[in-house]
């Protein structure tokens, strides 16, 4: 088992297996060596033109630059818009205080294992989709830089094993132009 927070080297893949119904684990990124180039779900949405993160997809840092592939899950729909809960945001600052980082540290995250949807409401209140994911779910992603992971209620289990890196067919890659160009930022080393 891994810690709540690690840093994931370039090139290896972190798996995330749901431990049972309903469960869902907030999630930040941020580039290791640079730690202010962090993950940007705005832009990571919008270049990819999706209004949820799924597989095939990358997650973009405010650089431009790919933190990391979606290489592959049990589930087509991941959470990026609803934001952490109140209990997480207590579990993702104790994790950022491990790593010199704090509440100024806090950006938009990932919601792994939950799905949001319009309420059917006049106001397009969101509401979360109940039993979205199930005992055995998982989603794989590549770092494609060394990343710092940071988790909050993780009913998961994570682990962190080698890969290879993107070649010029692989799936993340061809997704979406942007998300080409976020990959081919990432490897050059620039952005």
């Amino acid at each position: 088992m891994v810690s709540r927070s690690f840093v994931a080297a370039k090139h290896h893949s972190v798996r995330l297996t749901c431990h049972g119904r309903g469960a869902h684990v907030s999630m930040l990124l941020f580039a290791d060596r640079e730690r202010s180039e962090r993950l940007n779900v705005p832009d990571t949405l919008k270049a990819q033109m999706s209004a949820c993160i799924r597989p095939g997809m990358v997650l973009m840092s405010d650089m431009g630059r790919a933190l990391a592939s979606v290489t592959g899950s049990t589930l087509d729909w991941h959470d990026a818009i609803s934001g952490h809960s109140r209990a997480a945001h207590d579990e993702l600052l104790q994790e950022l205080m491990k790593h010199d980082l704090s509440s100024r540290d806090l950006h938009a995250n990932v919601n792994w294992f939950k799905k949001v949807a319009a309420a059917g409401d006049d106001r397009g209140t969101l509401r979360e989709v109940e039993d979205h994911a199930t005992a055995g779910d998982w989603v794989e992603l590549r770092a494609e830089l060394d990343v710092l992971v940071v988790l909050a209620a993780p009913a998961v289990d994570i682990s962190v094993t080698p890969t290879t890196p993107p070649g010029p067919d692989d799936a993340c890659r061809l997704f979406r132009p942007e998300s080409g160009r976020a990959l081919l930022l990432a490897e050059r080393g620039v952005a």
